[in-house]
C-alpha cells in the first residue's frame, strides 16, 4: 500500500502540537517503546472525555511504527462483554514478538478488567506491550498484586493549565487576541479548545457544543439525569439535598448516585465537583439551546444556597455564601474584584476584647471607637498566622441615640435619609456596614474584602426583620459597578476626616431577600433607587415621553428601573416593587382603550407595534391591513389616547 508521506508528516505534526503539556506521559511511553529494562510492560491512561486520551495513543502507534513494532489496535466501543471477542481482536499481539496493543475506550469492556489482567495479557508474545485507555480508573488489583505493581503504570490525564492551553492553541494558529477567552472556556480540555478553536470567534454553540457534549459526556440515561446535569454544571458543588430542591425527592438519590460515578465528576468532601471543561459546556449547552430552562435552573440553586446559608452554623454561612455566589462569577466586572473560593489562609472571627487595641490602632476614623463601645458584636477580625490584618463591622440599628448621630457623621446622615425615605416600622431595624479596613489599603481587591463582602451578606441573608441595608465605601469608583449589580445605589455622601464615604443602600422591603436571589440569578433589572418622592410633579411633555419610552423598552423589562414614571401617580408611594406596579398601570390603560369602542384600533396598533413587537412598522402595517399612512395615524392618536387615559 502506497503511503503519502506528505500527508502523514503533516498529520503527524498537527498532532504532536495536540499533545501540549504530555511530556512525563510521552517519556514513559517513549520508555516502553525502546525496551528498557525498567520500563513498565503496561500503562493504563485514563481521565474524562477529551482530555487527550486518544491522542497519546495515536501518538504511541506512531513511535511504535517509526520503532518497527507492529501495532494492533483496539477499539472498545465495537466490542461486548463477551472476552472472546476481545481476545480475537488483540490476536495478533499474542503472536508478533515485540507488538504494542493499543485499547481505546476501555471504559466500554471495564468489565473484562481482571479478565485481562490475570488471562489475556498472559498470553502476550514475548516483547509486547500494552498501552490501555480509559473514562474509568484502573481497579486497584493491579497495585495490589506485587507482580503486577512492577510492571504497571497508570497516567491520569489532568487539565492543562494556561500556559499549556494557549500552546495547544497557538499549534492551532489562534489570533492570541482569541486565546484568553476559549482557555478559560475550555477548563483545560484538549477536546474542547480544539473545537472552540474551529468555531467562529465568539462563545462556541450550535454544532460544536453538540460535539463537545457527546465526545465530553457520551449517553445520558434519561431526562432527570440531564436534569441534573444542568444543575451539575452551574452549582459549584453538587450534593443531594441540592438534587433535592432543585429536581424533587423522587429522583434526587437517584440522579446523584449516577453523577458521582461518571468520570468527569471529582468527589470531594464538600460535595461533586465537575471537569471544567465538561462544566463550561453543559452549561453553554444549556444556555444556548433553553435559556429559559438554564434561568430556571440558576434561580432554583440560588433559593438552595439562600436555605443553605440560613441552615448551617456562623462559621459554615461564609462557605455557602461563597457557593452563592459563584453563580455570578462571569458577570462583567466581578471577577476582578470578588473570588469565590475558600481563602484557608485568612481567619474570619468575632472581635475579642484582646483585638480591641489593634483595631483602633488600624482605624483612622474616631467613630470606630465609639462603635467597638456601642456595638462589639458587630465586628469581625481577620488573621494569618496570627497577625491582624484588618476587620469589618456590620451594626444592628433601630433609632440612634443622640451619642451615635454625633459621633458618626455617616451614621447621622444615614438616618436622615431613613426618616425622610423609609421610616422604620414597629419591630424592624436598620444594618449598616459601616467598616472595611485592611492593612496597606482600605478597600484594593484581596482574600480580606472577599471574607468582608461574603460576610455581609450572610448576614443579610440570615438577619430576619432588617428593612434596610446601608454599605460604605470610599474606594468608590472601583467598586460602583459591582455594587449596582446587586442592587445596591448610593444614596448618600459624606466628607470624614477629608475622605469621601459612599453609602450604598437597599430596602428590603421593596425586594425581600428571598426576591432578591432569584433577581439576581436572573439577571434581573435592579430596583430603582429609593428615596423620598419628588416634591416637583413631572410636566406633561416629561410624561409623555416616559410612556413613550415605556412603550418602546416594553420588550426590556430592565429599562423601566430609571423610568421618570416612577415618580409618578402611577405608583403608589408605599410600592414594594415599582417597576411591576407601572408596569401593571400601564397595561391596566391599554386594557382600557380595548372596551372603549374608539379606541379599539388604538389598542390594536399598540399592542402590534410595541407589545408583541414582531417586525417594522410596515410589517405591522401588513398585519392590521390597513395602508402605512393610515397606520401611522392610528398609532399617534393611540399614544394620544393613553397618555389621556394614564393622566386621568
Amino acid at each position: 500500500m502506497l503511503i503519502n508521506v506528505g500527508l502523514a508528516g503533516r498529520l503527524a505534526g498537527a498532532r504532536a502540537g495536540a499533545l501540549a503539556g504530555r511530556d512525563f506521559e510521552r517519556s514513559v511511553l517513549d520508555r516502553m517503546l525502546s525496551g528498557a529494562a525498567d520500563a513498565p510492560i503496561v500503562a493504563y491512561v485514563h481521565g474524562p472525555g477529551g482530555i487527550g486520551k486518544s491522542s497519546l495513543l495515536r501518538y504511541a502507534a506512531a513511535q511504535a511504527e517509526l520503532a518497527g513494532r507492529e501495532v494492533v489496535r483496539v477499539d472498545a466501543r465495537f466490542l461486548d462483554a463477551d472476552p472472546r471477542r476481545l481476545e480475537e481482536a488483540a490476536a495478533p499481539a499474542c503472536f508478533e514478538p515485540g507488538a504494542v496493543l493499543l485499547i481505546d475506550t476501555f471504559e466500554r469492556s471495564q468489565r473484562l478488567e481482571s479478565w485481562l489482567r490475570d488471562t489475556l495479557l498472559f498470553r502476550l508474545a514475548e516483547g509486547a506491550v500494552v498501552v490501555l485507555a480509559s473514562r474509568i480508573a484502573p481497579d486497584a488489583g493491579w497495585a495490589l498484586d506485587p507482580g503486577w505493581a512492577q510492571v504497571f503504570t497508570a497516567l491520569a490525564l489532568r487539565p492543562l493549565d494556561a500556559v499549556q492551553s494557549d500552546s495547544l492553541l497557538a499549534a492551532r494558529n489562534v489570533a492570541p487576541e482569541r486565546r484568553a477567552a476559549l482557555v478559560a472556556f475550555a477548563g483545560g480540555s484538549p477536546l474542547a479548545l480544539s473545537l472552540a478553536a474551529s468555531a467562529p470567534a465568539g462563545e462556541p454553540a450550535g454544532d460544536v457544543l453538540t460535539t463537545l457534549v457527546e465526545r465530553l459526556v457520551g449517553n445520558v440515561p434519561s431526562g432527570v439525569h440531564q436534569r441534573a446535569l444542568d444543575v451539575l454544571a452551574q452549582a459549584y458543588v453538587t450534593r443531594e439535598e441540592l438534587l433535592r430542591a432543585v429536581l424533587g425527592d423522587e429522583d434526587a438519590a437517584t440522579a446523584f448516585s449516577w453523577l458521582r460515578r461518571q468520570p468527569y465528576v471529582e468527589t470531594t468532601p464538600q460535595g461533586l465537583l465537575p471537569h471544567d471543561a465538561v462544566r463550561s459546556t453543559l452549561a453553554a449547552d444549556l444556555r444556548w439551546r433553553d435559556p429559559e430552562r438554564y434561568e430556571e435552573v440558576r434561580t432554583r440553586i440560588s433559593v438552595a444556597c439562600l436555605n443553605a446559608v440560613r441552615r448551617v452554623s456562623e462559621a459554615d454561612a461564609l462557605l455557602r455564601v461563597a457557593e452563592w455566589m459563584f453563580l455570578f462569577r462571569d458577570q462583567a466586572g466581578q471577577a476582578d474584584l470578588y473570588d469565590w473560593r475558600a481563602h484557608p489562609h485568612v481567619e474570619d472571627a468575632p472581635l475579642t476584647p484582646a483585638d480591641v487595641p489593634e483595631v483602633l490602632r488600624m482605624a483612622d476614623e474616631s467613630a470606630v471607637a465609639h462603635w467597638v463601645r456601642r456595638r462589639p458584636e458587630g465586628f469581625r477580625v481577620y488573621r494569618s498566622e496570627g497577625e491582624l490584618l484588618g476587620f469589618m463591622a456590620v451594626l444592628r440599628l433601630e433609632a440612634p441615640s443622640p451619642d451615635d448621630l454625633a459621633a458618626d457623621p455617616v451614621v447621622a446622615a444615614l438616618w436622615e435619609h431613613v426618616e425622610a425615605a423609609a421610616p422604620l416600622r414597629q419591630g424592624e431595624h436598620w444594618g449598616v456596614r459601616r467598616f472595611a479596613v485592611q492593612s496597606g489599603g482600605h478597600q484594593r481587591p484581596s482574600p480580606l474584602m472577599d471574607l468582608v463582602g461574603r460576610r455581609a451578606v450572610a448576614a443579610e441573608m440570615r438577619t430576619p426583620g432588617r428593612a434596610v441595608t446601608f454599605t460604605v465605601f470610599h474606594d468608590v469608583e472601583r467598586w460602583r459597578q459591582h455594587l449596582t449589580a446587586a442592587g445596591l445605589h448610593e444614596v448618600v455622601a459624606v466628607e470624614v476626616g477629608g475622605i469621601r464615604q459612599h453609602a450604598f443602600g437597599r430596602d428590603w422591603r421593596r425586594q425581600p431577600v428571598e426576591r432578591w436571589v432569584e433577581d439576581r440569578a436572573r439577571a434581573a433589572a435592579p430596583l430603582a433607587p429609593w428615596g423620598p418622592r419628588s416634591a416637583d410633579p413631572l410636566s406633561r411633555e416629561e410624561f409623555e415621553h416616559g410612556v413613550f419610552e415605556a412603550l418602546r423598552t416594553w420588550r426590556a423589562p430592565r429599562e423601566f428601573a430609571t423610568s421618570v414614571l416612577l415618580r409618578s401617580h402611577l405608583v403608589p408611594p408605599d410600592s414594594a416593587d415599582p417597576v411591576t406596579d407601572l408596569r401593571d398601570a400601564i397595561t391596566a390603560a391599554l386594557d382600557a382603550l380595548r372596551v372603549d369602542p374608539a379606541g379599539v384600533k388604538a389598542h390594536d396598533a399598540l399592542a402590534a407595534t410595541y407589545i408583541s413587537a414582531s417586525g417594522t412598522h410596515k410589517a405591522t402595517a401588513r398585519r392590521l391591513g390597513v395602508p402605512y399612512g393610515t397606520y401611522r395615524r392610528h398609532l399617534a392618536l393611540a399614544r394620544e389616547r393613553l397618555v389621556e387615559h394614564l393622566l386621568a
